[in-house]
């Protein structure tokens, strides 16, 4: 057992700092003349030493043997077959992808990103805009009409024409017929990324170059720019604002009443579930979701609610576009700091838009790293075979050609042949790209073609490229084979072996004995009159449910009594709890009073298999690993390098 939390478990603490390494690699012991290295060993040492709590485990000599008892356990699952099991295969892919992910990306464009991301996280911006729409695929006179009229709408703003109204008359955004482009405040991620960026890059008061974003051309004003006020979870009591004005005076009436009842001390939770119009709130006291400035469709409820404060945690009856409210604050949650919202950060960005900044850096250098040179004359006669039936997902590929099995092009020594790339075009139907005419479609799906193979390649040669990648997925490996070894040798006979874990028990039976236990009834109250009444009827021998019947009532839980057998030493006990058969004195425990009567005292004595059984199974565990290692130990064959472990000694300092 001891083998399998100090390996499996410090394997599975999983470091991806690589590790300085001092030694030589040399052989230092081989299983059945599989070779195991001094670089491994002192690595991991180095790597778990500090994790180890049993002193005699940092001596080299013990983790040596430690070490050598895990490689046996790997060489016996394999011998097993285990590594060939769908779930652990499986297990261990899904594991290589999330650990991949940190090598393939650029870390260095994503923490510029993420650092953008919380600078702007830290302001709120009011803005407006004029949008007219233009289609990412749009032909090239379409694009430049649509740009030169944003060009002319952004002169007219800049000469002093007022901004709502030009966005009231051209934009194309179908809100701004009644807003004029107003957006209110928002934050990071509320906008698209390069509408997002170009409102932080413009200053309060100005309007902003002309902005494309795969909606089309944008003019944005900013209008204020100011801290985030973080968020907030707030309750509210709604009244509908009817259109009949005689309607509308009595929901105003409506909430004043409410007001008064709230002043008057009534239950806020209990108002808003009798009276609130929200239905979506008022069974829950009016409680809604946590937000930030931006997230409601109403700024002006949003400003009521930010301007509450723990001094004054209740506005006065206010009307919005919706109705009239009255706000509670809930509670306040200013911005993260950085190290808090990393992690929160990296996610989005991962989700968003700027994703693709990141994508194609990592593109970038891998079209570096990997040069590569197509055959100009296989592309084009690949490319001819796709046709305009691709838009409509009824383009057949060939599937005929020896041609198309020749390479198109090759990634260090790995051939990707021309049928790859009509694969993946035939693939691309089911979501075809826009891009006319044909051939610039084609052209754009082999780009994407050949940033998607380098990216496979670096992802298969991640082993080779990144020495501690390895090392990371060679111990998580041996970590999920140990794992499903032990469980199926050692866990699950412990617990199935009833008759082996008998014979355990009866030989170790000193090991499992029970103090002297006290079999009692034990009663408690903060009152210590109460104490004294239940120990009164206690010495009289009334039943616990006699105590409980004559001092508490429906309104109020004055006694509360417990009943079992306890241990000597459990905290449960009274310090003043007697060695035979009695009630105890009333006995006083911080703000508790208690009484205890002793029904019977038991001696010491051996505990029966099962009232010991979790702590036998645990030890039998125990026992049936150090066993089984000295059974591996002869079924392999085991051979020591001791001059170079005398050398490893010397290298390795703690």
């Amino acid at each position: 057992m001891r083998m399998k939390q100090l390996l499996l478990g410090l394997f599975l603490t999983l470091n991806l700092a690589a590790v300085a390494q001092n030694s030589k690699k040399e052989v230092l012991f081989s299983i059945d003349d599989k070779p195991y290295y001094t670089d491994e060993f002192a690595r991991v040492y180095k790597k778990n030493i500090d994790l180890v709590k049993d002193e005699s485990q940092k001596d080299l000599n013990q983790y040596l043997e430690l070490f050598i008892g895990y490689k046996l356990k790997i060489n016996k699952a394999n011998k097993l077959g285990l590594q060939n099991n769908p779930k652990y295969q499986t297990e261990l892919k899904s594991y290589r992808s999330q650990l991949a992910k940190n090598y393939l990306t650029d870390s260095k464009v994503t923490k510029e990103l993420i650092q953008e991301a919380y600078n702007r996280s830290l302001k709120e911006i009011k803005a407006s805009h004029i949008l007219l729409m233009v289609d990412e695929n749009a032909t090239p006179e379409d694009t430049l009409k649509a740009y030169k009229q944003i060009q002319d709408i952004r002169r007219k703003a800049i000469d002093g024409e007022d901004f709502g109204r030009l966005a009231e008359q051209y934009s194309q955004d179908p809100s701004a017929k009644e807003n004029k482009g107003e957006l209110g405040y928002f934050s990071v991620f509320r906008m698209i990324y390069p509408f997002e960026s170009a409102a932080y890059k413009t200053e309060k008061g100005k309007i902003s170059n002309v902005v494309r974003t795969r909606f089309g051309y944008h003019l944005i004003k900013v209008e204020d720019i100011r801290d985030n006020r973080g968020e907030i979870t707030v309750a509210h009591i709604m009244i509908n604002r009817p259109s009949d004005p005689v309607l509308a005076q009595k929901a105003k009436s409506t909430i004043q009443d409410i007001y008064k009842k709230l002043q008057q001390g009534e239950s806020f939770e209990t108002l808003a579930q009798q009276f609130s119009e929200d239905k979506s709130s008022a069974a829950k006291g009016g409680v809604l979701g946590r937000f930030s400035s931006g997230e409601l469709s109403s700024e002006k409820f949003e400003d009521v609610a930010f301007s509450l404060t723990k001094e004054k945690p209740l506005s006065e009856p206010f009307e919005s576009e919706f109705g009239w409210h009255i706000v509670k604050l809930m509670d306040k949650f200013p911005v993260k700091t950085y190290e808090q919202m990393e992690t929160e950060l990296d996610s989005k960005i991962r989700k968003d838009e700027r994703s693709r900044l990141i994508t194609n850096s990592m593109n970038e250098k891998l079209r570096k790293k990997f040069p590569l040179k197509r055959d100009d004359k296989l592309y084009a006669l690949a490319a001819k075979t796709v046709t305009n039936d691709y838009y409509t997902s009824a383009w057949k590929r060939p599937t005929e050609g020896k041609d198309f099995e020749k390479p198109l092009f090759k990634i260090q020594e790995k051939p990707i042949n021309a049928t790859t790339f009509l694969e993946y075009v035939d693939k691309r139907q089911k979501n075809p790209i826009e891009l006319k005419p044909i051939n610039k479609a084609v052209d754009k799906l082999y780009e994407d073609f050949v940033d998607e193979q380098l990216n496979v390649y670096y992802n298969d040669d991640l082993e080779k490229e990144f020495p501690e990648f390895a090392d990371v997925m060679e111990e998580y490996r041996d970590g999920l084979l140990l794992f499903d070894l032990m469980e199926k040798e050692i866990w699950e006979k412990s617990k199935t072996d009833t008759l082996g874990l008998e014979n355990f028990y009866k030989s170790h039976e000193q090991n499992y004995k029970w103090k002297k236990r006290y079999d009692v009834l034990i009663a408690s109250s903060t009152n210590p009159e109460f104490a004294k009444k239940a120990r009164k009827m206690l010495e009289q021998g009334k039943s616990a449910d006699f105590i409980k019947e004559k001092l508490n009532t429906k309104e109020s839980v004055n006694i509360m009594i417990s009943e079992g057998v306890y241990e000597e030493g459990n905290d449960v006990l009274p310090k003043n709890i007697l060695s035979q058969p009695g009630v105890t004195e009333t006995s006083q425990k911080g703000d508790y009073y208690f009484v205890a009567k002793v029904n019977k005292v038991i001696p010491e004595g051996s505990k029966k298999l099962e009232e010991c059984k979790g702590k036998a199974i645990n030890d039998y565990q125990q026992y049936l690993e150090e066993n089984w290692v000295t059974a591996l130990k002869k079924e392999f064959s085991i051979k020591v390098n001791q001059d170079v472990f005398e050398k490893v000694k010397k290298e390795i300092k703690i």
